[in-house]
């Protein structure tokens, strides 16, 4: 090929403007391909390590796409906030139908504030009874988030008001699981709760309620119920805002802070406790914890990919190095540098385009296997998949793989005369200091960036060994948990709900597997939160002191099932009933912070679990702390009261959150549908739902962590892999490149053992240059970690010292093999040879 085919003067002869340059474009690209093809094992390295990095980036980028970066489906998203109350203990508090209405009216920051609360329904009518997570939301729910129906038509104002007619909008996902995407659905009559609602809309199928799990809604209708406008009601509202255009959420913040001052001073008595709100946006509402984590991983598998890149581009310098006559020739013959650097260019850019390709398709099996691994709480995990934007960030990945792969090989190996350079090759010459320098500042840097993950890996090893460490203050194993919903209709009292609780429990306790069964309103672990103020009979507390407990209904055999130590005085009985005195059971954390002389039983307490004012309780038992809310999170006040002694006002926990636990002798899952059946017999009515083992919902609490710790793990093994054969191929290249030095030495007089320990002193310089820039930079990064992390710092010094004691090690082997074959040579031969 002459010179013009490596870059040429100017166009072929007879052909356009246009053509010339673009058939010698081609030209050139089939002269590298012929020239990659020659180099099989090379190319086929080069292109396999580019595609599982560029794989393993693209199914990351495609979940943080999908749950960071994807506009949210409503319209003016990025003015939406999610609005919760500040209390002294929490920051996630809900609201009073009065709060609402105060903020709503009172507010001028915000362009719309819609209320949202939890709600379920009882379907019926339809098949089998099946329980519907949804929300109650005030009309302008749907206006504020800018969300119109697919079908029919979303809330209107007059929808609730009261003596409206009941109406009911349901999501995608429901109409066509449910109902098999029938249009003719809308408008017609859905039995919710023993009660008939008109279907008036289908909501667009990207869409999703802001609270997770919910798949219709109904009219929050505000004076449907009096009750719910006393101040000293329940608080079961969240608040989602549109700000005004021009206002930032910090200032729509303040005017509400403010407004939350006026109501302490007016409503002194409810409002004591109430210090506030909090906005946030609503992306932020939807990704919870996973924001951190994600962007995390991408860092992660982003510093796979430099890895691999310093590796290529170490590849290709030794390439470079061997192919340096070659380009000498080319400059001889007339070709600039720039020509050469664009040639060599040209072949990194074919390797990473089909580093890409493949990777693209490496990519398909990645998401599949990261849908595998991922949690199910994980927000908008559906709509993870390779679509335009992923496409265009594997484009952009693979282009700066081929950049970063051979730019700096191409500018070292054609720096300086390359004319020079062909004599000196000639005569047998080896590269220069500059060279071996950038192999070397190479392996520091694969060296740096592997030491950072392993280090992170090994911190969150150690944080999940403790999380699993944790005692949850139950035996999860071998307990089903089944949640029923009972339809308020015909369970519309405390008594109703027990003959209920009565005719089941007998059938229940008669099956073969199971050797207890009870009762319990909120489930540990299940995320589920149900808090009330107390006060101690006989002490005095300000309104702001007053403290809150988890409020817990059980039965009488609950502590039996879970295995919850009783750690002093009586369990309840079926005796306990609405006849005889209230009793309670408190956790041990809160005994010991009022009663810490241990004479917490028969002290009395102040429950104010109702709408008509406190009730008094006396305290029959202290149990040992259940974590509630999740592993991670420290011991609260709980207080429990027997099932048969609910308040009417708290009819709702039965008839709604009903979960009946089982001890089974075998696997808890296979009692599920014997159980489903029995409860079918007893009223066909009842929706069973959440139907799991004690042991799934622990392993729920801790899947996040383990999905960090899989992916990263992952990641870093990968990582280590690289840097270590990186590591090896400096080191026989070096090896091979000073083969005469070597046997002169030798014949000099150096023995095996000096030869061995000059090669691993040069192979361990970069590695212990690149863990000492690695250990600061783990140093550095610990803020981005810390959110990770439970009762481990990120920069935890014994998990530091052990990741670099195992790369130390595992480095030095990779060394010696090259040292040890460099001290195996025959001195007389090499110099014969020479």
């Amino acid at each position: 090929m002459t010179c013009n085919s490596v870059g040429g003067s100017g166009p072929v002869r007879g052909t356009s403007q246009v053509g010339g340059p673009v058939n010698q474009f081609w030209k050139e690209i089939r002269r590298c391909v012929r020239i990659l093809l020659r180099r099989p094992g090379f190319s086929s390295v080069c292109v396999l390590t580019l595609a599982l990095s560029i794989g393993a980036n693209t199914a990351i980028f495609s979940a943080v796409n999908a749950t960071l970066l994807r506009q949210l489906p409503f319209g003016h998203a990025s003015r939406i906030v999610w609005i919760t109350g500040v209390r002294p203990v929490r920051s996630d508090a809900p609201f009073s139908l009065p709060d609402f209405l105060d903020y709503r009216d009172h507010v001028g920051s915000l362009d719309s504030l819609s209320a949202v609360g939890s709600w379920s329904g009882n379907l019926t009518g339809q098949g089998d009874t099946e329980q519907l997570n949804g929300v109650r939301v005030s009309a302008n729910l749907f206006e504020t988030l800018g969300v119109p129906a697919v079908l029919g038509r979303t809330l209107e104002p007059e929808d609730d008001q009261p003596g409206s007619a009941r109406v009911v909008v349901m999501n995608y996902g429901l109409w066509q699981r449910r109902f098999g995407a029938d249009a003719s659905l809308v408008g017609k009559q859905l039995e919710l709760n023993d009660a008939s609602y008109t279907l008036v809309g289908i909501l667009p199928p990207s869409f999703f309620f802001p609270i997770p799990g919910a798949e219709l809604a109904v009219p929050l209708v505000p004076d449907a119920d009096p009750l719910r406008f006393n101040r000293n009601t329940v608080n079961f509202l969240r608040m989602v805002g549109r700000i005004r255009p021009g206002v930032t959420p910090d200032q729509a913040q303040a005017e509400m802070n403010a407004l939350a001052v006026k109501l302490r001073q007016q409503f002194p008595e409810p409002n004591a406790r109430k210090l506030g709100v909090k906005l946030k946006p609503m992306r932020d509402q939807v990704t919870g914890g996973y924001r951190r984590a994600l962007w995390v991983l991408l860092a992660a598998v982003g510093f796979v990919l430099l890895i691999a890149c310093a590796n290529l581009a170490n590849l290709n310098l030794v390439r470079a190095s061997v192919r340096r006559k070659e380009m000498s020739i080319l400059s001889a013959l007339g070709a600039t540098r720039w020509q050469v650097v664009k040639q060599l260019l040209l072949e990194s850019a074919l390797l990473a385009a089909a580093g890409g390709a493949l990777g693209l398709f490496l990519a398909r099996i990645g998401v599949r296997a990261l849908l595998a691994l991922t949690p199910e709480n994980v927000p908008l995990s559906g709509k993870i998949g390779l679509d335009a934007p992923v496409l265009a960030f594997t484009v952009l990945i693979s282009l700066l793989a081929a950049i970063a792969t051979g730019l700096v090989p191409a500018l070292s190996i054609t720096r300086g005369d390359l004319a020079r350079q062909l004599k000196e090759a000639s005569r047998g010459s080896t590269e220069g200091a500059r060279g071996k320098g950038l192999r070397r500042g190479f392996v520091v840097v694969e060296v740096g960036l592997s030491l950072i993950l392993l280090a992170g890996t090994a911190v969150l090893l150690k944080s999940f060994s403790k999380v699993q460490a944790v005692d949850p203050g139950f035996d999860p194993h071998g307990v089903l948990a089944v949640r029923l919903s009972l339809p308020k209709n015909r369970y519309p009292h405390v008594a109703d709900v027990t003959r209920f609780y009565d005719a089941l429990l007998p059938r229940v306790r008669a099956l073969p597997d199971v050797s207890a069964a009870g009762v319990i309103q909120m489930l540990p672990l299940s995320g589920l939160i149900s808090r009330i103020p107390f006060t101690v009979v006989g002490r005095a507390f300000s309104q702001e002191e007053i403290p809150e407990a988890e409020y817990r209904i059980a039965s009488s055999m609950y502590l039996n099932v879970m295995h919850i130590p009783l750690l002093a005085g009586r369990e309840f009985s079926e005796s306990d009933t609405d006849q005889t005195r209230l009793v309670c059971h408190v956790n041990e954390t809160l005994a010991k912070r009022y009663w810490p002389a241990g004479d917490a039983i028969g002290a009395r307490v102040m429950l104010n679990d109702n709408n008509s004012g406190p009730r008094e309780a006396e305290i029959v038992g202290i149990i040992h702390d259940v974590k509630d809310r999740g592993l991670e999170t420290s011991s609260s006040f709980d207080i429990y009261i027997p099932v048969r002694q609910t308040h009417e006002d708290s009819i709702a926990w039965l008839q709604n959150y009903q979960h009946w636990v089982l001890r089974t002798r075998n696997d808890p899952l296979a009692v599920a549908e014997t159980f489903r059946q029995q409860v079918r017999e007893v009223d066909a009515e009842v929706a069973t739902s959440s139907i799991r083992s004690m042991d799934q919902y622990y392993s729920m609490t801790i899947a996040p962590r383990r999905f960090n710790l899989q992916l990263l793990s992952m990641f870093a093994i990968g990582a280590l892999a690289l840097t270590l054969a990186g590591i090896y191929g400096v080191i026989s290249y070096s090896v091979n490149q000073r083969t005469h030095e070597i046997g002169v030495r030798m014949a000099l007089g150096a023995q095996p053992s000096d030869v061995m320990r000059m090669v691993i002193m040069d192979g361990l310089k970069p590695v212990l240059l690149g863990l000492a820039l690695g250990i600061l930079s783990v140093f550095a990064l610990t803020r981005a970690v810390a959110s990770l992390l439970f009762a481990v710092s990120a920069s935890d010094p014994a998990a530091l010292v052990s990741v670099t004691v195992l790369f130390c090690s595992v480095s030095l082997v990779a060394v010696i093999v090259p040292a040890h074959r460099a001290a195996k040579m025959d001195s007389l031969a090499v110099l014969r040879t020479d």
